[in-house]
């Protein structure tokens, strides 16, 4: 995204959430950048859901917005960092939206095996190099005009081939690839690949009632 476009969008939020995601800015497993997360939220306000599925919680800051976006929405949320996981309840708590969440901390391929309901809207931003794997359960999961919402898929350009990629990198790019030509070549899906943060896939499945 441009800086003239960038200048233009303000990320309105709490104040809190604010101050956590500039301190998490400056972590190792850094929040989604703002650009990223003002598009999830338009498609979340577009699509008020009811049922929300999050692969990645990081420390539930994401998951805080969302909420808050989505003021009648409950929140399906996975992390198989323990830490990371601990925290997120803690800020759960603490924003008082613990009750509408349930948040797991362990392998998202289990846990997506486990659950049946559909979900409206599904935020994918766990581990790059299983996208593919988790696509059949995420596409199962995912309600009529849901929304598929998968984070990074560019990776520093290396996916499209902006920049060359690191050789240790080329195993997960392999894998980012494999997951954007599922979801680009799915019949029931309506996907587009847009340049915004690291690279965003929004994928919306077709109403075929």
């Amino acid at each position: 995204m441009n800086e003239y476009l960038r200048s233009l969008l303000h990320l309105r939020q709490d104040e809190r959430l604010a101050a956590l995601r500039e301190g998490a800015k400056e972590g190792r497993d850094p929040c989604a950048p703002d650009e990223t997360l003002q598009l999830l939220l338009a498609c979340a306000r577009m699509r008020a859901p009811a049922r929300v599925l999050e692969i990645g919680t990081g420390e539930g800051l994401t998951s805080l917005a969302l909420l808050a976006e989505c003021p009648r929405a409950r929140l399906v949320t996975v992390e198989a960092d323990e830490e990371r996981y601990r925290a997120a309840c803690k800020n759960f708590q603490d924003f008082g939206v613990a009750e509408r969440v349930r948040a797991v901390c362990g392998d998202a391929k289990d846990l997506l095996a486990a659950l049946d309901e559909p979900f409206d809207l599904i935020f994918l931003d766990g581990p790059k190099a299983q996208y593919a794997a988790y696509f059949p359960d995420l596409k199962r999961l995912l309600a009529p005009r849901g929304v598929l919402f998968a984070d990074d898929v560019l990776l520093y350009g290396w996916v499209d081939g902006r920049e060359e990629t690191p050789p240790k990198r080329r195993s997960i790019v392999r894998k980012i690839r494999e997951y954007l030509e599922l979801v680009c070549a799915d019949p029931d899906l309506i996907t587009s690949v847009l340049d915004v943060g690291e690279g965003v896939a929004v994928s919306v499945r077709r109403d075929r009632s």
